[in-house]
């Protein structure tokens, strides 16, 4: 049977994100305010109790302002001992008075301090809490936690073994839907469970070498299409979260989208060897007395506590096992491999679109396909360069933590454009007898499958991991995790021209433990117009032009491109061009390889190609279209098969 797992994260967060405004009724700023203290004390309280009441067990992440709690302590203690729940440390919660005394700061994202103050702040903390309790916890978190700071972690107190590490596309889409003032940036990572690298938190680690020793686990279960199209805040298994969104009947107060959010959080199961995961990580400012995003205090108390009877009734009906931080991480350690990716088929449960997009996550990538344009690939990472990527004060990157994209359709436009310039995307335009139609104007649907590596793909991987030195490569593989292929299988679609219809099927394969992707397009049939000769049709030759518009960034702002190059090569013939914004182009018969160097991100990105009358090119781009563009044109035929590879490699 698939196993669905839940994490119910709670915090005795005492001085709470936005509450002190909303308690303070117009007084003048005070976090040491007893009846602040209180009231999110008692939340704290009722919301061990929604958990509680239905058989969930919890993990409590003791804040610092609730270390000096002597209440809430105790009910730590208490409910450790009676109801099994994990009594943890998370780094949110910092603000209190005693904290602004002794850092006069009224910073409190951890990942934002200077290293010098990350490395105080995780002392006091951590010393804190074993003075209170005796012992180090096993899990800590944050909204986001740096590598340097979880290595130092790691390092300081080895009992940790779990973190809560990232909140999935938290970047510019939620800095605009807060009034620009929300500085906060972690696009680009995982939305399941993961093991982060030592060189870069939203990188997977490939190997042991890289293994930074805890499993990280989302801030949140997110809507992998809602909230990739909109504000990620409105969108997720956190009840206050459907109702930040206005996802609920004004007058019945009920919220289907809720129970079908982690429905399909379920299904997921089919695409990860039978395993799935949910989380659900509150704190007491979203229940409030005063009521929330136009939500009276009623109606947030009733999400909380029919959010936990979902759960409760699943874990009853034997379709749900809830675990503590700690335990998951052992559970995931014992249950995935290195390389085995995450994967989600994702569908709109919102808006009635049906929607369907494809997530895959690995140590080499992350990369979106979107059904709706025709399986093009509209979002990118390259995480095979586990860029280092410093966050904080005295760092080159103060807030934005994200992980630089290649492809991102929402900040840099994807296949709709304006009047001139390109978008960031990966398709295909089929063109015949100077007509040219975009596969990104063809809706499709896609069904998943898994295969064994074939022995080509398996000695392309073994020469990969020696390259890297990879010994641990080998973990988990045979049974369930030896290495797969994953595959979309895309519905065929019809591509009509003035004297024929050309039925095409996509089928993507994404190779397991490599950083390649590959596309396979193949011509089911064609079919004359109406009037036209069928016996014309026999050698009716279709031009097929496989191509990657991409750049590199982490926001919606072009960053300078004049230290990319993009090449082909032939053999021992190379054509290369300087990014200079002069728009030049190049192309070579029966190229080897289309590439493009983009050093800020330590990244190669090519195309490998086997098709009929193959020819690669390369594409610069000018400054009011700053992308670049590689790629592959060639021929097919009925029956025939154009075969493209996307590449991601370390530069260097």
């Amino acid at each position: 049977m698939d196993k669905f797992v839940v994490n119910i994260i709670h915090r005795p967060e005492m001085v709470p994100e936005y509450a002190e405004k909303v308690t303070g009724h117009g007084k003048a700023e005070d976090i040491g305010r007893k009846e602040l203290l209180t009231e999110n004390l008692d939340i704290f309280k009722t919301q061990q109790e929604c958990a509680h009441k239905n058989g969930l067990k919890t993990t409590i992440e003791m804040t610092y302002a609730s270390l000096f709690n002597e209440e809430a302590i105790a009910l730590a203690k208490e409910h450790h001992e009676k109801y099994g729940d994990e009594i943890a440390l998370t780094l949110l919660g910092l603000p209190c008075e005693e904290f602004r005394e002794k850092y006069k700061t009224k910073d409190f994202c951890i990942w934002m301090f200077s290293m010098e103050d990350k490395k105080a702040i995780v002392q006091d903390v951590f010393e804190k809490f074993h003075e209170c309790f005796g012992f180090y916890p096993e899990s800590t978190g944050s909204y986001y936690m740096d590598a340097e700071l979880t290595n130092y972690i790691k390092e300081t107190y080895p009992s940790v073994k779990c973190a809560v590490a990232t909140c999935w596309e938290e970047g510019p889409k939620a800095y605009h839907t807060c009034n620009n003032s929300w500085y906060t940036f972690m696009d680009g990572g995982p939305w399941a469970p993961w093991i982060p690298s030592k060189q870069n938190t939203h990188a997977p680690a490939a190997n042991e070498a890289e293994d930074s020793g805890i499993v990280a686990i989302p801030h949140l279960s997110r809507d992998l299409i809602a909230c990739y199209d909109g504000n990620g805040s409105n969108f997720g298994t956190h009840p206050q979260n459907v109702l930040r969104g206005m996802i609920y009947d004004t007058e019945t107060w009920e919220y289907p989208y809720l129970y079908n959010l982690i429905d399909q959080y379920r299904y997921q199961a089919k695409f990860n060897n039978g395993y799935s995961y949910n989380m659900m990580f509150v704190g007491p400012g979203w229940m409030n007395k005063m009521g929330r995003w136009e939500a009276p205090y009623d109606l947030l108390l009733k999400s909380y506590e029919d959010g936990c009877a979902y759960y409760g009734k699943l874990k009853k009906e034997g379709k749900l096992i809830d675990m503590t931080m700690s335990e998951f991480a052992d559970y995931y350690r014992q249950k995935k491999s290195y390389t085995e990716p995450e994967c989600a088929l994702w569908r709109d449960i919102l808006y009635g679109s049906k929607k369907q997009v494809f997530w895959y996550c690995d140590p080499y990538m992350r990369a979106g396909v979107n059904m709706d344009q025709g399986g093009a690939i509209v979002d990118l990472r390259p995480y095979v360069a586990k860029l280092n990527w410093p966050v904080g004060i005295g760092t080159p990157h103060i807030q934005d933590a994200s992980y630089p994209f290649l492809i991102q359709e929402k900040y840099r436009a994807g296949y709709f454009t304006h009047y001139a310039g390109e978008g960031t995307i990966r398709s295909a335009k089929i063109c015949h007898n100077g007509e040219e139609v975009d596969l990104c104007l063809c809706r499709t649907k896609a069904h998943f499958s898994e295969e064994n590596l074939s022995e080509e793909e398996i000695a392309s991987k073994q020469s990969a991991d020696a390259a890297m030195k990879n010994e641990t490569a080998g973990i988990g593989c045979s049974g369930e995790n030896a290495p797969k292929n994953r595959i979309l299988t895309l519905d065929p679609v019809d591509i009509e021209f003035s004297d024929l219809t050309v039925k095409l099927q996509t089928v993507m394969t994404f190779i397991e433990g490599t950083g390649s992707i590959r596309i396979d397009r193949k011509v089911l049939e064609i079919t004359p117009a109406d009037g036209v000769d069928a016996s014309e049709m026999d050698a009716a030759d279709i031009t097929i032009n496989e191509y990657m518009v991409g750049c590199y960034g982490t926001t919606e702002y072009t960053e300078d491109m004049s230290s990319l190059t993009l090449s082909l090569t032939k053999g021992g013939e190379k054509t290369e061009i300087p990014y200079e914004y002069k728009c030049r182009e190049a192309s070579l018969e029966g190229a080897d390889r289309s590439a493009c160097v983009v050093p800020p991100i330590e990244t190669v990105v090519s195309m490998t190609c086997e098709g009929r009358d193959k020819a690669g090119y390369i594409k610069e781009g000018y400054a009011f279209s700053p992308m670049f563009t590689i790629g592959y044109t060639g021929k097919l035929c009925e029956k025939e098969v154009f075969t493209t590879w996307l590449n991601l490699e370390k530069a260097n």
